[in-house]
């Protein structure tokens, strides 16, 4: 059947080249574990590491940027954008790796502003709405202004727990992908 639709043969296909191949979900679970252990034994390592990665992809995509911008240029037409990202794409790449810290502390400043402006309008809404449980829409505002302001009095603390909100992720994803793997595993013969 066309159009993306899976239909029962094709699923079972599928299904069965995931049951051959469980081991590779069971290792990306691994992965994903060890990740979020790193993350909780050594969060400055981590942040490190995320600071850097970032900064990588920055540097890539404004060279890739500013390539678009030159060929656009070349073929007369607009590229004055283009290379503007780029620039600010590179920018932004050097800072990440000559000044990480100032990265790190930019990040959960922006988070912080994200988390007092949203809870702000949640809080806003709830004063609005006419609702029966519209105080539950004012506590997730209240909460989220208080994690805003928190991150702003203490940035680096803020930076830590969110590293060990992505190591808790990468924990329980990866869990289930173990989970996942070993249920494919059993599955192999079954499914052939």
């Amino acid at each position: 059947m066309s159009g993306g639709i899976v239909t029962g043969h094709q699923g079972l296909g599928r299904a069965s080249a995931l049951a051959r191949n469980w081991w590779v979900v069971a290792l990306r679970g691994a992965f994903a574990i060890t990740f979020g252990v790193i993350a909780f034994a050594w969060p400055g390592v981590t942040l490190s590491s995320l600071v850097l990665l970032f900064g990588a992809y920055m540097v890539v995509d404004g060279v890739f940027a500013i390539a678009s911008g030159v060929r656009a240029a070349a073929r007369h037409e607009r590229w004055v954008a283009l290379i503007a990202e780029g620039a600010l794409d590179l920018v932004a790449g050097l800072i990440a790796f000559a000044m990480p810290i100032l990265t790190i502390y930019a990040f959960v400043v922006l988070a912080g502003a994200w988390a007092v402006i949203s809870g702000a309008m949640m809080l806003w809404a709830a004063i609005a709405l006419h609702a029966a449980h519209r105080w539950l829409m004012a506590i997730g505002g209240l909460i989220s202004v208080a994690w805003g302001v928190l991150l702003f009095v203490e940035p680096i603390t803020g930076a830590l727990v969110m590293t060990w909100w992505i190591g808790g992720y990468a924990l329980f994803f990866g869990a289930a992908l173990i989970a996942l793997g070993l249920r494919l595993r059993g599955l192999r013969g079954v499914l052939v």
